[in-house]
């Protein structure tokens, strides 16, 4: 069963897109929630045909856009809402990520196919962090899955740079969308809203408080997050699980679009440990 695009409507928030993937049974099955990263969105590249391979080793299989990814209801795919993108943060997220999970709670159109007390996180580059502070925070999540996932928020806004103090005197800076091409713009409302936060959206903290299995999977010749920042992750957690897939780039082999419906060698390792490392914990 594969449902695509629906609508989680909320009161006073943007609604979010999603997507499921299940075998229908009428039997529960352990749920896992995928979180896009950075300029991010549910559709890029090979994501469906991972939340494939899942739903067809019985798991139920949840992915969504992030509210202010700057996709929209009527075009989840492309960026029709850079005014959405430019007031996107951490907080935004972490909330989206906590309405997904209540979703699982609240929804009976599909609650007999779905156990909730057994929810992954899964998340690929800046998600991750969301999600790690999320199962930090969060005792419904009981397990955590980092693909090539970063370590530390902070580091990257490049604080006393040129860059950096040109974007808090104008309240704005801009990004290129190299797909689209489109100019995305950030206000400098994120950065005030990671200080607002800091000690909550230091990952480093939150990592550290994981009592939960971690898996850390990370590509060696990734050059956007760098090898070293999972063995941090992988040293706060000494618990966890890490591993590295040699000659693996940021996205794993994908690119966008992604028309062929077999994997690429690099993210079916990735698949194919993530699915070892939760059938292991069910046993």
């Amino acid at each position: 069963m594969i449902k695509k695009n629906l609508v989680l409507k909320r009161k006073d928030n943007k609604s979010i897109v999603y997507d499921l993937f299940y075998e229908e049974s009428n039997t529960p099955k352990p749920v896992i929630i995928f979180c896009h990263g950075y300029k991010g969105y549910k559709d890029w590249g090979a994501w469906d045909q991972v939340a494939k391979r899942f739903s067809d080793k019985g798991f139920f299989f949840i992915k969504f856009n992030f509210s202010h990814n700057g996709g929209t209801v009527e075009n989840p795919i492309d960026f029709d809402d850079l005014e959405a993108f430019a007031n996107n943060n951490f907080t935004k997220e972490l909330d989206d990520l906590e309405a997904v999970i209540n979703l699982i709670k609240t929804n009976k159109s599909f609650n007999n196919e779905l156990d909730p007390s057994n929810i992954s996180l899964v998340a690929h580059s800046r998600g991750a962090g969301i999600i790690l502070i999320k199962a930090s925070e969060d005792k419904r999540v009981k397990r955590v899955i980092t693909w090539a996932g970063v370590s530390d928020f902070k580091s990257r806004f490049q604080i006393g740079t040129d860059h950096f103090n040109d974007w808090k005197e104008k309240g704005v800076t801009f990004i290129e969308n190299s797909r689209t091409k489109q100019r995305m713009p950030h206000y400098f409302q994120f950065f005030e809203n990671f200080m607002d936060h800091e000690d909550r959206f230091t990952i480093k903290l939150a990592v550290k408080k994981l009592k939960i299995p971690m898996l850390i999977i990370q590509g060696a010749a990734d050059s956007t997050v760098l090898e070293k920042e999972a063995r941090l992750l992988h040293q706060w957690n000494p618990n966890s699980e890490l591993k590295i897939i040699d000659n693996a780039d940021h996205s794993f082999g994908t690119k966008h679009p992604w028309n062929d419906k077999n994997l690429p060698t690099d993210l079916q390792k990735v698949v194919e440990n993530t699915i070892d490392f939760l059938n292991e914990l069910a046993l």
